[in-house]
């Protein structure tokens, strides 16, 4: 009786070892590798850059064998993005990059404690609703901002379009950085006299009939950095460039896809730059909480040579033809 007593304790220890193994293998990590969750808020150009960038800077920093990246993509739907943040943070990985302005906003209602980097955000102060921002966000949030000087962009629309009097705002209401945007561009441009009206739409299933409408209504269309415009530019373009009516577009992928012109920022070396903070926070070289938002301080003026020549638009000398 006692040696079948001992076998079976004997068994059950190797039983709970053997479940203890098996959790561990799903959940533990190499304590000399940084598990870094990466949150994309959906696929286009610009985002997929820059999380390109940051994952290459991590290796540059780390060693591609001190860190283990956790990608996932959101898909542009808030629910898929909450559920990959929230997977994130029960699984205690050592830093969240969101890259998109929801992909953040998810990540710090999540988490104190995980440091949180955010890239291809326009402005901190509006995304994460922030009063008297100073640049420095603080607690377990730091990053950079894909913010291109809005008012050079303004003053570019009245140099390539002199004869414009009416400027159509194209973008998705469900993004207040579009917004932060359009009212800056907006109120330079109204102070020099050009009518601005706002084309706002909800999503992917209605931006054909808004651009449309703009199209028709307005000189020149502006659209500003805005993830739901980048992922339908080419049904922008199918729409507004029949009708001859040139966009000017915040950043370079949209200008590739449906714009004549931009000033723009490189996403690949902004998702580096972010990269780079990680990797300072990683090693504690740097706290999170002391890091200020940074930037992109080279935007280059970009130009669709395709679009421009069918619209037979002249581009000034000291722009960059996107390739």
């Amino acid at each position: 009786m006692k040696l079948k007593k001992i076998a079976s304790m004997v068994l059950a220890v190797v039983t709970v070892a053997a479940i203890t193994t098996s959790f561990a293998s799903c959940n533990n990590k190499n304590d000399d590798v940084f598990v870094v969750g990466i949150c994309q808020q959906q696929t286009h150009d610009a985002l997929d850059a820059a999380t390109e960038g940051f994952k290459q800077a991590l290796i540059d920093k780390l060693g591609e064998d001190k860190v283990e990246f956790d990608y996932q993509d959101g898909a542009g739907d808030t629910n898929t993005i909450t559920t990959i943040i929230n997977t994130f943070v029960s699984k205690k990985v050592d830093l969240i990059m969101a890259n998109g302005t929801t992909a953040l906003q998810n990540a710090a209602n999540a988490t104190l404690d995980i440091p949180i980097l955010g890239t291809s955000i326009t402005e901190y102060g509006v995304a994460l609703n922030l009063e008297n921002f100073n640049g420095t966000v603080g607690g377990n949030v730091s990053g950079t901002s894909d913010l291109a000087p809005l008012t050079e962009q303004a003053q570019m629309i009245i140099d390539l379009f002199p004869d414009a009097k009416t400027v159509g705002m194209l973008y998705c209401s469900s993004e207040p950085n579009s917004e932060y945007q359009v009212k800056v561009v907006t109120q330079y441009l109204t102070s020099k006299g050009i009518t601005c009206s706002d084309y706002k739409f909800t999503d992917s299933n209605d931006v054909s009939l808004v651009a449309e409408k703009a199209a028709n209504d307005c000189d020149v269309i502006y659209v500003p950095t805005d993830n739901t415009v980048a992922s339908c530019k080419e049904t922008i373009n199918s729409v507004v460039l029949p009708i001859g009516t040139p966009i000017f577009a915040g950043e370079e992928g949209i200008c590739e896809g449906c714009g004549v012109a931009t000033l723009s920022i490189s996403y690949y070396q902004l998702g580096y730059k972010t990269g780079e903070m990680a990797a300072q926070i990683l090693t504690g070289e740097q706290n999170i909480s002391e890091m200020p938002i940074q930037y992109d301080e080279n935007p280059v003026k970009k130009y669709n040579k395709e679009i421009a020549d069918e619209l037979g638009i002249t581009i000034p000398e000291g722009y960059e033809a996107i390739e």
